[in-house]
């Protein structure tokens, strides 16, 4: 843990050194992101401990259904980002968050801005304290160290090097990561298969003798159970999480579609081959117990229990810290943007570029120390990956109307998502996740249709593009 956060930190010293100057290439990276990076970046902020850890979990829960549920949404989302981003980019070149076009979009609305401003705050902070608790299952079930402590050093790893560099530094290691987690990830499920009598074809065998359903991937009670949920809630995680809307805004507009469209396809590899390690679990016929209760736990007791050496161990744990520190970063990197954007430039217009450049750094320590105590409290893993994306849910269309339909009004986009909350939440609380994600959807959806054919007003997108320039968002020039 330490290691990996050293050499990040030496990474992102360099960054500072070469490419941070103020707060705008701290939030937006002087929009100079090319594809290469873009790619690698995308990947590894979408490569979160969800990704490395539920995979296995719900392949464990479900069978290949479970393996197919979870993978096959998961590279749609992020491709989905394309059309909106094309919109956006094209019209508000020089935008920073989705907060800020929300309050271009709704003439300043104060009630519009502050809704989307505190969910998007409330997002990151919540992916945060996901990867952490990520880390702190990992490192806790492979090497059986207190999950507190390994909570506490890897958030001192990250912000120790996202600190300097902000989404540079986000960018690059990110990259990086991504090639730690997919090669490494292949080597060491290989490997466990390899220590498996009779291999993959055992494994399966032992899986259909379980339960033959194990078998089948379109089981209705694994997409009703959480498939369908998860699709909603994984669209919402892109399409209204301003971790991606900063790199929308960050990487060279000739590359946007192509970098989302790439990203989305080469992130499938990694869900499905660490999904396999859920296999594993059901053929030994693991239960719950074995690993500490938490599903999320399975892949790394099968790792550190099959009797692999020590060196694919390590690898292995590399691949999670890689995923979970890469996701970390880049959600400080946004929130960082947030803090610059919609709340010091947007309330106090008047602070100095030399005191945004410090507030801006500083709101990364501060979103890790909240999303820390966060975690240091106990809260099961997959219990809060589903509310996080219920949450994000009832944001989602409300913002894809804002973007698509121009009679989208304020008093349907803010009702959407108050409603939204009131009424869907407690039906995904006390009467299930499928109903509650879908009522969430329905009503959100329906609010903004109702209002905007009751009290019809016609918004001209391309006018963002004179707008945007009288923003008081930080410029390369300050």
């Amino acid at each position: 843990m330490i290691g990996l956060g050293l050499f990040s930190l030496a990474l992102a010293y360099i960054v500072r050194l070469y490419l941070v100057r103020n707060t705008h290439d701290f939030i937006i990276a002087d929009r100079r992101i090319g594809f290469g990076f873009g790619v690698g970046s995308v990947i590894a902020v979408w490569t979160w401990a969800m990704a490395v850890m539920m995979s296995s979990a719900m392949t464990y829960q479900w069978g290949l259904s479970g393996l197919f549920w979870f993978v096959v949404p998961n590279g749609i989302a992020v491709m989905a980002m394309v059309p909106f981003a094309r919109i956006l980019r094209r019209n508000m070149p020089e935008g920073y968050t989705i907060s800020e076009f929300i309050a271009l979009r709704f003439q300043q609305s104060k009630v519009a801005t502050g809704i989307v401003t505190v969910t998007m705050v409330f997002g990151i902070i919540l992916e945060i304290l996901i990867n952490l608790k990520g880390t702190s299952v990992v490192v806790s079930t492979v090497f059986s160290i207190d999950w507190r402590v390994a909570t506490i050093v890897g958030i001192v790893c990250v912000l120790a090097y996202s600190y300097f560099g902000g989404l540079w530094t986000s960018v690059m290691t990110g990259t990086l990561n991504t090639l730690m987690i997919t090669v490494p990830a292949a080597i060491v499920v290989v490997a466990v298969y390899d220590r498996i009598p009779g291999g993959a074809e055992a494994v399966f065998s032992a899986v259909g003798a379980a339960d033959q359903r194990n078998l089948s991937v379109l089981r209705p009670d694994a997409a009703a159970g959480f498939g369908i949920t998860l699709a909603f809630g994984l669209l919402a995680a892109t399409v209204a999480d301003q971790t991606f809307w900063q790199k929308v805004w960050a990487i060279k507009s000739r590359d946007v579609s192509r970098t989302f469209l790439w990203a989305g396809a080469l992130f499938y590899p990694i869900p499905i081959c660490l999904g396999m390690l859920g296999l594993v679990g059901i053929g030994y016929g693991l239960v719950p117990s074995d690993f500490g209760g938490d599903i999320a736990a399975v892949g790394p007791y099968i790792v550190s229990h099959i009797g692999l050496p020590l060196t694919l161990i390590l690898l292995y744990v590399l691949v999670i810290l890689a995923a979970c520190y890469s996701t970390i970063d880049g959600a400080s990197a946004a929130l960082s943007s947030i803090v610059a954007v919609d709340i010091v430039k947007r309330y106090f217009p008047g602070t100095s570029e030399s005191k945004l450049f410090v507030i801006t750094k500083l709101s990364v320590l501060a979103g890790g120390v909240i999303a820390t105590v966060i975690v240091l409290a106990g809260i099961d893993f997959t219990t809060l990956v589903l509310t996080t994306y219920a949450l994000k849910t009832s944001v989602l269309l409300p913002l894809v109307f804002a973007i698509l339909w121009p009679r989208t009004n304020t008093i349907g986009f803010v009702g959407g998502i108050v409603l939204a909350i009131l009424i869907g939440m407690p039906i995904y609380q006390f009467v299930g996740e499928l109903s509650g994600t879908l009522a969430i959807v329905a009503i959100s959806g329906l609010t903004v249709i109702v209002a905007g054919l009751l009290k019809p007003q016609a918004f001209d997108i391309a006018s963002l593009k004179d707008a945007n320039g009288a923003t008081s968002a930080p410029t390369a020039g300050e």
